[in-house]
């Protein structure tokens, strides 16, 4: 089987970038919605002290993570926020004080054996930070140690203009390789794959050499082709082995943990500090000085902006992450989160869609959807409300890559409709669960 995509403008301009701090603002909004799963749970009310790393929410549920205060100073209010998806969360609003103190509380985690370890994992309120946004810990929640084969680190960052996880190899390696021994003690895993596109030649060096040092280590150079990040897609292209429809990487033995998260894991591991900011590549042809830089969580995109220079002129339209995957933000007001790699801000040229027109069927969607599923008849078949064939078309298996709206000579919305689409087979699948 062969995996496909395409070849998107690389437009890595910060690469070379080392990040900058920024200085926290006068005020931060943390969403309670920053992960997979449900929303985390206040614990702080309005007028509390908060310190840096200060746990604010809990998980509430299983897949959930915990927050922290990313700036010492206190709670203004909690209020609502409107999330990417349109729904409205709490977010909790704190006025920074300025300082930066760190929470006296912190020391580094107890950690002995695989509960102790999952336990740090989960209170540090990790999640997957090359933008799914999943909680961490529960990719290492196992009854049997046997099914953990091995572990893929993703360090393909595929998208144009992103370069976060670029500066995580060339400024973080030590930490990465801490993380990998960590996982070594407390997981049993004995082989680590670094998945890495060809366009990171001093990234490439980096993992060789940390991969020349370090036992069971080995570093796969794959062609920059997007979406080579993908999950189901680095896991083919590392390991040849294809994760079953509706299945997970541990059903092939696979862990699959981003570059990024993997170095976090490892300093939370050290000195106890929580997930409390992110390093964010700033970029798009709006940006008039693209850069990398390292904000609290909460900070807002208009002051992420400003720390870039500002804009060239209004932008036209601003992405949480890249132009291929990236969701347009609602308000410059919205804050990083803890999974935001990237803020894309474009120009009113760069943003201006495309003339549709009919399709012309030649199955160029097809060819390059890396799953090999046929939006144009998924298109047919959403138009119809047609949820049966949907469910025939695997419609729920698309990653929203795309790959089908990006080669298309027609410029037609496909993936667009696909997210529709998957949405009418949901509703069609509920139903059938629930009898009616």
């Amino acid at each position: 089987m062969k995996l496909h995509g395409i070849h998107v403008p690389h437009k890595k301009n910060t690469a070379h970038l080392q990040p900058v701090r920024l200085e926290p603002p006068k005020t931060v909004a943390i969403p309670m919605s920053m992960h997979i799963g449900r929303p985390a749970k206040p614990v702080v009310k309005r007028g509390d002290e908060v310190k840096v790393g200060t746990l604010i929410a809990e998980a509430d549920g299983y897949i959930s993570a915990p927050i922290h205060s990313s700036v010492s100073g206190k709670v203004q209010k909690i209020d609502e926020i409107t999330i990417m998806n349109g729904s409205k969360v709490p977010c909790i609003l704190i006025d920074s004080d300025g300082l930066q103190t760190p929470d006296e509380s912190i020391t580094p985690p107890e950690v002995h054996d695989l509960g102790s370890f999952i336990d740090a994992v989960k209170n540090s309120g990790s999640v997957g930070l090359g933008g799914a946004g999943f909680p961490t810990f529960v990719k290492f929640v196992t009854k049997d140690l046997s099914v953990f084969k091995y572990v893929i680190i993703n360090a393909a960052e595929c998208e144009p203009y992103i370069t976060s996880d670029t500066r995580t190899m060339l400024d973080r390696t030590d930490s990465i390789r801490k993380g990998i021994e960590a996982m070594k003690k407390y997981l049993g895993v004995k082989t680590f794959i670094i998945g890495i596109e060809d366009n990171k030649p001093e990234a490439i060096a980096k993992m060789k050499e940390l991969a020349s040092q370090t036992d069971g280590v080995t570093v796969k150079v794959l062609p920059a082709m997007y979406p080579q990040g993908g999950e189901k897609v680095l896991i083919y292209n590392c390991t040849g082995k294809i994760v079953p429809k509706g299945g997970l990487p541990l059903d092939v033995g696979a862990i699959v943990i981003n570059v990024t998260t993997l170095a976090f894991i490892a300093e939370y591991l050290e000195t106890g500090m929580p997930l409390v900011e992110k390093c964010v590549t700033v970029d798009g042809s709006a940006v008039k000085e693209p850069k990398n830089v390292i904000a609290p969580i909460g900070m807002s995109i208009a002051d992420l902006l400003e720390a870039a220079g500002g804009c060239r002129e209004e932008p036209a339209k601003v992405l949480y992450g890249g132009p291929m995957m990236g969701i347009a933000v609602p308000t410059l007001d919205s804050p990083v989160l803890k999974n935001t790699n990237a803020i894309v801000a474009m120009d009113s040229r760069e943003a201006k869609p495309p003339r549709t027109t009919p399709c012309i069927n030649c199955g160029s969607c097809i060819n390059h959807c890396p799953l090999k599923l046929d939006p144009r008849e998924i298109a047919i078949s959403y138009k119809m409300n047609d949820a049966e064939s949907l469910e025939k078309l695997c419609v729920d298996l698309c990653m929203e890559c795309g790959c089908c709206s990006f080669i298309c000579p027609a410029h037609r919305p496909l993936v667009q409709t696909n997210k529709l689409a998957k949405f009418v087979l949901r509703q069609y699948q509920n139903s059938k669960k629930e009898g009616k």
